[in-house]
């Protein structure tokens, strides 16, 4: 890809905005079409509308034409809102970064994505957003991560490249967006813009008209720049006639629901609202006659962002300050669309007969749908010379990302540890050193450090900052075990507790080689059952194949004293489902040491993804073993802790902190089944989704390996029992009986606990060892029915 020109031009008088302006309506007309043709003329099989959002495509055309035209350099890295995609898939198939074929083929299989997607999309797409809010919320932990990557000198060392977001103004709803930008402040985020599309209504209808200034209001507070760009040049040069001034505040003072009524009805109406309200103010009769409907309509609907000049001027004027800048761009909602300003119109589409007029306007003979020049006042060769000289299109195709060697682990030693204690250890050994490996992780938690065993490697590596912060503990002399020293050179990154701020910011570290040229190891902590407060920016984050590990502890019931608020139940659920994130729940130190190195690994695979370990803070006895003879089970999923004699009629499946409980129940059990199994689930998940391959590859003829999981369990007797136990739902295991056709009993969490201490809590939720046999009776109970039963009929 070409290198010239790879800089924008800051002075206005040097800007081709005619070209620009015939861009505009090229990049809303293809838009507009590639929506309509997969909605009215593309086959359909399932009769099913595809939607597509032709007004929210419509108020943000001009944005992002400036932007992508013009202002976007090859390393700044944008967001796009939800319900422009199809403008951005415009953008990129003049800028030769899509296909004809995709845009034909817009929300099929195979074709351009619904909303800009990361992993679904071929366009260079820089941050995957369709989950109103958190794309624009994932550029501000960007900044923050381009920076880290910068001060520590890691890749992409540029200074002055910008994290941008197109911004649909609804999308400041979600209470997301304010967790970050408060996140932001404390963190000093530099270069970073969110530009506004303001069209003041939102899915059901129409913005509140007070609202936006208490939000732009609060921006102020928290050190960004807001820029308002209101009124495009026809109105400002209509201001500055006599009686402007009156208009100008008639129009300020309008409420968003007339303004918007007034649109859709256009010129006529105005002029009506317009005689009746001013006619009698000194200038306005003479505006009105000199202006017919289509041109006082065109007037009047002349914001700011949707005059080129007017965009372009707002964004050159930032010139080099760093500082975070909110752009208000007034909008309106079908700007240029017969859909223009009505309050339905957010899922609304053209007509066919609308379609045929709005065609003719554009001057696009049949056939000519997808030209690149078609219904322009341009010549082709003008027109791809100045794509060509675009400074977005010299973006190069990123690079591959050298791997970062992972060393050996080994496992913390103890008699006894609980596995929270274990993480702990191995980070804080890791800290210790200065191996390449050490100096690529970068550690976060969500104000839990501390609690989470996580405060060793800080003490280790420190707190990352722009600036040098002393501990002032230390500096006063009040004794401490931890150290707070802020730097340049920290790689722990410290944010308040707000969980959605958590899974965004890894979800930016975990891209960070393709942003930022930099691949970085993150590990992230939290509290286990606070997964399900920052659920939606977790799944985000995988959906975009974003890279880190995740310690959620302490978990469970097994957290007795805290009370049902703070014990999880369905995150193993979540871990088991969740696309993208491979789920461990060790029970020994051996074995987590073990998961982290492939987790480490895997988080650089090009299969791979991310990792969530399920920890605790419950202290059990550490087993005494040669780990190697076990290694490759405990990453497959499972391994016999007590290896079953063939063909016996019980075995016991446990999974991570509950292992004492099974242990006892399996050696109570020997008395009276010695052959009895008991079976270390590390990885439900990776079982899982092993044994649904194998499955699926049954389809395609025989000749197929055994699963990982049908390998174990098949020295068990065809009818033999299983009982199955977590400090979890016991769904998550559940599954297990259906391997091979087993008797299951299927033990564990299923309402929200309370306080107590583990003996009570484990009993009433049944969980314990007595709870165990309970489940081993039942299923051997079964069993004897079942032999019994076919006894009966063998007589018969």
């Amino acid at each position: 890809m070409m290198t010239k020109n790879a800089s924008p031009k800051t002075m206005l008088s040097n800007v081709d905005i005619a070209m620009l302006k015939e861009l505009e309506q090229k990049i809303l007309w293809l838009s507009s079409w590639t929506i309509h043709n997969a909605n009215h003329i593309r086959e359909s099989r399932d009769g099913l509308k595809v939607g597509g959002h032709q007004a929210s495509c419509a108020s943000s055309a001009t944005l992002l034409t400036a932007l992508y035209m013009h202002t976007l350099r090859p390393e700044d890295r944008v967001a796009v809102k939800p319900h422009a995609s199809p403008i951005y898939h415009a953008i990129q198939y003049l800028l030769g970064r899509q296909t004809r074929e995709k845009l034909e083929k817009f929300r099929s299989l195979g074709g351009a994505q619904s909303y800009p997607s990361r992993t679904k999309d071929s366009d260079d797409v820089d941050f995957s957003t369709g989950s109103v809010g958190l794309g624009v919320a994932a550029t501000l932990f960007g900044s923050m991560v381009r920076d880290y990557v910068r001060l520590h000198e890691l890749g992409d060392t540029r200074p002055n490249n910008r994290l941008v977001a197109l911004v649909g103004d609804a999308e400041l709803d979600e209470g997301n967006v304010f967790e970050a930008l408060l996140e932001g402040w404390k963190h000093d985020v530099r270069n970073l813009w969110w530009v506004i599309d303001y069209n003041r209504q939102s899915l059901d209808g129409v913005v509140h008209d007070y609202l936006f200034q208490r939000i732009a209001d609060f921006f102020g507070s928290v050190g960004w720049k807001v820029v308002e760009i209101k009124y495009g040049k026809l109105l400002e040069a209509a201001f500055a006639k006599p009686g402007g001034k009156k208009l100008q505040n008639w129009i300020d003072n309008c409420p968003n629901q007339l303004y918007a009524a007034l649109t859709f009805q256009g010129g006529a109406a105005w002029r009506t609202h317009l005689e009746n309200d001013l006619g009698d103010v000194k200038g306005i009769q003479a505006l009105l006659k000199a202006h017919d409907d289509d041109a006082l309509q065109k007037l009047m609907t002349n914001l700011g962002g949707h005059d080129m000049a007017a965009t372009l001027e707002a964004f050159a004027s930032v010139g080099d300050d760093d500082t975070p800048h909110c752009f208000i761009a007034y909008t309106i909602k079908g700007f240029n669309t017969p859909l223009a300003g009505h309050k339905d119109n957010h899922s609304g589409l053209m007509k066919l007969d609308q379609m045929a007029s709005f065609k003719a306007s554009h001057a696009i003979r049949d056939g000519h749908e997808w030209a690149f020049a078609e219904g322009l006042g341009v010549s082709e060769d003008a027109l791809q010379a100045f794509l060509e000289d675009v400074p977005f299109a010299q973006r190069p195709d990123p690079g591959d990302i050298a791997k970062i060697p992972i060393e050996p682990l080994p496992a913390p030693e103890a008699a006894q540890m609980s596995s929270q204690e274990a993480f702990g250890h191995i980070l804080n050994d890791l800290g210790r050193g200065d191996s390449v490996m050490s100096r690529h992780i970068v550690t976060t938690t969500p104000d839990v450090t501390v609690t989470t065993n996580m405060a060793g490697w800080v003490n280790q590596r420190g707190l990352f900052h722009h600036e040098d912060l002393a501990d002032v503990f230390r500096e006063e002399k009040v004794p401490s075990a931890f150290k707070w020293s802020m730097s340049p050179s920290g790689q722990h990154i410290e944010l308040g507790i707000a969980e959605n701020n958590l899974f965004l910011l890894l979800a930016a570290l975990g891209l960070s080689d393709k942003l930022f040229g930099a691949r970085l190891l993150p590990v992230g902590a939290l509290y286990d059952p606070f997964i399900a407060r920052g659920l939606d920016a977790l799944n985000y984050a995988c959906y975009q194949d974003a890279r880190f590990m995740l310690a959620a502890t302490p978990s469970g019931i097994t957290l007795a004293p805290e009370g049902g608020v703070h014990q999880s139940i369905n995150s193993p659920l979540i871990g088991l489902s969740q696309p993208g994130l491979t789920s461990f729940e060790p029970a020994y130190a051996d074995e987590l040491a073990h998961i982290m190195g492939w987790g480490f690994e895997h988080m650089q695979a090009e299969d791979g993804g991310a990792v969530y370990l399920r920890l605790s803070t419950r202290v059990i006895n550490q087993p005494q073993r040669n780990f190697a003879d076990i290694a490759d089970d405990v990453i497959a999923g499972a391994y016999w802790l007590r290896e079953p004699e063939p063909g016996t009629e019980l075995a016991i499946a446990y999974t991570g902190v509950l292992a004492p409980e099974a242990m006892a129940a399996h050696e109570a059990i020997l008395e009276d089944i010695p052959g009895a199994g008991l079976l270390a689930i590390t990885s439900a998940d990776r079982l899982y989704e092993n044994w649904q391959a194998t499955t699926r590859a049954h389809a395609q003829g025989p000749g197929v390996a055994p699963a990982h999981i049908e390998n174990l369990l098949s020295s068990l007797a065809p009818d033999a029992g299983l009982v199955t136990v977590l400090d979890g739902h016991p769904m998550t295991l559940s599954w297990l009986g259906s391997v091979a056709n087993h008797n299951i009993a299927a033990l564990g969490v299923e309402s929200f606990g309370q306080s107590g201490d583990l003996q009570d809590i484990y009993r009433i939720h049944g969980i314990d060892a007595d709870a165990i046999l309970d489940g081993a009776a039942a299923v051997i109970t079964k069993r004897m029915r079942r032999q019994g039963n076919g006894l009966r009929i063998a007589a018969a």
